[in-house]
This record gives structure tokens, C-alpha cells and sequence, in this order.
């Protein structure tokens, strides 16, 4: 897997991105493409796809090598994304959560744990098409 290319440092610091090994990448692509908004972009490869992850920099899909092959698993590492709710309320947020996680199980994520209010905003964790844990956030407007 080749670097993305140089950041705003031109190549002279250190760059990372978000990479997820995927059985299907481009249909991977095209489900968090839809979440978030965005048009999945071709990668350096025909098993490699990337989309502009919001806060900046890329999120990176691959189809790995059969040589060293990267086995679904389970962890305590997980995607988190964010919006913004129109409102201040709770009740605002958990609406916007419930409309966005049936987008998300319509695109052929599968439900986690229920969707929940936490001090921070409303949330709820989801496995992504391929199992990947994924974790939909609403927080409050300022």
C-alpha cells in the first residue's frame, strides 16, 4: 500500500490517513461515500478507493494482498462520525441519530446497541457492511 500523497507539509513530516482492509473496497466505498456525503475517488490501484474524511485528510479502502491477507476482527478500534443537530435539545439530536442510522442500516450496516443520549450527544454504534465497528455521533448545536 503506497502513501497518500504529501500533506500540507510537502513531504517533509509525517502524513497518516484512516485505512480500512475490505473484502469489497469499492462497495465500501460507495456505503460510507453515501453516509457521508461524499463521491468515493479511484485509488492507486483497482482495489483501492478513497474518500475525503470530514475533519480532513482521507479515508483509504483497500482489498489486501492474498499474500498477507487481513482478517476480520473485532476491536476496540472503530470509525466515529459526526454531525451537528439543528438544535440545542436532546430531543433533536436523538432524531437526526435515528433518521441517520436508518440510512446507514438502509445502505446494509447492522444495528449495534441502541441508540443512546450521553452527556456529549446522542449515539449509536453500528457494524458497517464488512463488520467494521461504526459509531454515528449527533452532538448538540453551540
Amino acid at each position: 500500500m503506497a502513501p497518500s500523497p504529501a500533506g500540507p507539509g510537502g513531504g517533509d513530516g509525517v502524513d497518516g490517513f484512516d485505512l480500512l482492509a475490505a473484502d469489497d473496497p469499492a462497495a465500501l466505498a460507495r456505503f460510507y461515500g453515501a453516509l457521508m456525503e461524499v463521491e468515493p475517488q479511484p485509488g492507486l490501484s483497482p482495489s483501492h478507493w478513497r474518500l475525503a474524511w470530514p475533519a480532513g485528510g482521507w479515508l483509504e479502502l483497500y482489498g489486501p494482498s492474498r499474500i498477507r491477507p487481513q482478517p476480520r476482527q473485532l476491536g476496540r478500534l472503530g470509525l466515529c462520525l459526526q454531525r451537528q443537530a439543528h438544535a440545542a435539545d436532546a430531543t433533536g439530536s436523538l432524531a437526526l441519530l435515528q433518521a441517520w442510522i436508518a440510512t446507514a442500516l438502509d445502505l446494509g450496516a447492522s444495528a449495534g446497541d441502541l441508540p443512546r443520549q450521553e452527556s456529549f450527544g446522542a449515539e449509536a454504534w453500528l457494524l458497517d457492511p464488512e463488520g467494521n465497528r461504526l459509531l454515528l455521533l449527533v452532538v448538540p448545536a453551540s
